[in-house]
């Protein structure tokens, strides 16, 4: 469903995606099926949004971004893709930022042009990602850091002998700022 206040312009649209109005997508845009793209929502043309994606309102998606499946945009989410932006001087090539699967940020998080964040990772409301945020983290904050670690659901997991445990029981240690399965 494509809501006829909406404009777009890309041929690229995933069945069972709904467009609402208000929202501008440009031609090399490319969204995938049975996604949610809030109203006042503008996508530029090197975009890529996987499957089952939402979008809420009022979020702006620059050239660089690649969103995978299963991703979560909170409302007034802003990303970046130049960090020396001038006006009238445009960069070759924008920095590219990464969502992957099953991810989630929060409303008015930022996050910063040439991030990557990983597989079930959660960004909490308003905090500033200026770095990679690693698979199943939870960071909150100015600039964002790691408070705990998340299952599949998105709760935190539990510590038991100085190990994480996921809710099937597998355990899990953190080394590098990265979680690492035992």
């Amino acid at each position: 469903m494509i809501h006829s206040l909406s404009d777009v312009q890309s041929k690229n649209i995933g069945k069972n995606t709904f467009v609402w109005q208000y929202s501008i997508i440009l031609p090399g845009a490319s969204i995938g099926e049975n996604c949610n793209i809030n109203c006042h929502t503008f996508i530029e043309n090197d975009v890529k949004i996987g499957d089952f994606v939402t979008i809420k309102s009022g979020v702006y998606l620059w050239d660089g971004i690649e969103i995978e499946d299963f991703v979560f945009v909170g409302p007034n989410v802003t990303f970046t893709n130049d960090v020396r932006p001038r006006s009238n001087q445009y960069p070759d090539t924008f920095n590219k930022t990464l969502i992957k699967k099953n991810a989630s940020i929060g409303a008015e998080a930022i996050i910063l042009g040439g991030v990557t964040i990983g597989e079930f990772a959660m960004v909490g409301a308003g905090a500033l990602v200026t770095k990679n945020v690693p698979s199943r983290a939870l960071v909150i904050g100015t600039p964002a850091k790691i408070i705990g670690w998340l299952n599949d659901d998105g709760s935190k997991m539990e510590i038991k002998d100085n190990y994480f445990v996921d809710t099937s029981g597998t355990s899990w240690c953190v080394e590098n700022e990265e979680l690492k399965e035992i």
